[in-house]
C-alpha cells in the first residue's frame, strides 16, 4: 500500500515537473497557461492574506448543507423505495426524471424561486447528490440474503429490527459507496450553483478571476477545490471504516 501511494505521488510530481518545464521552454504566457510555481504562489498569497478564506467557508457551508439535505433525502427515500415495491414503481420514474433534467438549466429557475445567495446553491447541490445515495440504498435493501431474512422471521423480529439490525448493516458498503459519490457531486453542485447565482464562494471567485483575466488565481481556486474534494472523500472513507458492518450487533 505504501509503495503504491509513493508511486502515485511520484507520478504527480513528474507531471508537475513536465508541466513546469513545458511552460518555461515554450515561453507560454501565464494568461494562457501558468506554471505550477506561479499557481502555487497565487494560492499561497491568497491564503496568507486571508482573501480566499471567506470564499472557502461559503462553499464549505453550501457543500455541507447540500450534502446533509440531499443525503438525508436520498437515504430515507432509498429505504422507503427499497421496502415497498409499489412505492418504487410509482415514484422511481419521477426520481429518474429529476436527474435527467440538466441542473445547469434549472439554475436560473432556482434563482427566480429562491433568490440569489446560499439557498439556491444548497438546493442544487442537494438535488445533484441525493440520487447516488438513494439508488444504492434502494438496491441494497432488495439484495439482503434470503436465509438471514428467514432467520429474523423465525426469531419474530419486528420490521424495524429487521431493517436496523439486518438490512442496513448488510447494505452498508453499498450505502457508503453512494455517499462517496454524493460527496464528490456535492462539490460539483456547489461550484456550478455559484457560477450562476453566487456572489461569494469558490465558484463565484473563478468567475471573478475570469473576468479580471487572472488565470493563475483561477487555477489556484481549482487546486483548492480539488484538495477540499479529496479531503471530503477521504473523510467519508474514514467514516466507512469506523461504521463497518462489524460495529452493528444483533
Amino acid at each position: 500500500m505504501r509503495h503504491t501511494r509513493l508511486l502515485s505521488v511520484l507520478l504527480g510530481l513528474l507531471c508537475l515537473g513536465l508541466w513546469e518545464l513545458a511552460v518555461q521552454q515554450l515561453a507560454t504566457s501565464a494568461l494562457v497557461l501558468p506554471a505550477p510555481t506561479v499557481i502555487a504562489s497565487s494560492l499561497w498569497r491568497g491564503l496568507g492574506n486571508g482573501y480566499l478564506w471567506p470564499h472557502v467557508l461559503q462553499t464549505l457551508c453550501e457543500v455541507g448543507l447540500g450534502l446533509l439535505l440531499g443525503g438525508t433525502l436520498g437515504f430515507a427515500g432509498g429505504v422507503a423505495l427499497g421496502e415497498s415495491a409499489r412505492l418504487r414503481g410509482v415514484l422511481m420514474p419521477y426520481v429518474v426524471l429529476s436527474q435527467v433534467v440538466p441542473k445547469l438549466a434549472l439554475a436560473p429557475l432556482f434563482i427566480v424561486w429562491f433568490g440569489f445567495g446560499t439557498l439556491p446553491t444548497v438546493v442544487m447541490t442537494a438535488l445533484i447528490c441525493f440520487f447516488p445515495l438513494l439508488e444504492n440504498t434502494t438496491t441494497c435493501m432488495q439484495q439482503v440474503d434470503a436465509h438471514r431474512l428467514e432467520l429474523f422471521r423465525m426469531l419474530r423480529a419486528t420490521p424495524w429490527q429487521t431493517l436496523w439490525r439486518l438490512k442496513i448493516p448488510a447494505g452498508l458498503p453499498h450505502i457508503m459507496a453512494g455517499l462517496r459519490v454524493a460527496v464528490v457531486l456535492a462539490w460539483v453542485g456547489a461550484v456550478v450553483g455559484e457560477f450562476i447565482g453566487g456572489s461569494k464562494g469558490l465558484g463565484a471567485l473563478i468567475i471573478a478571476a475570469q473576468g479580471s483575466m487572472d488565470t493563475p488565481l483561477m487555477f489556484a481556486v481549482l487546486v483548492l477545490i480539488t484538495v477540499l474534494g479529496i479531503l471530503s472523500y477521504s473523510g467519508v472513507q474514514a467514516l466507512e471504516r469506523r461504521f463497518s458492518p462489524n460495529s452493528f450487533s444483533l
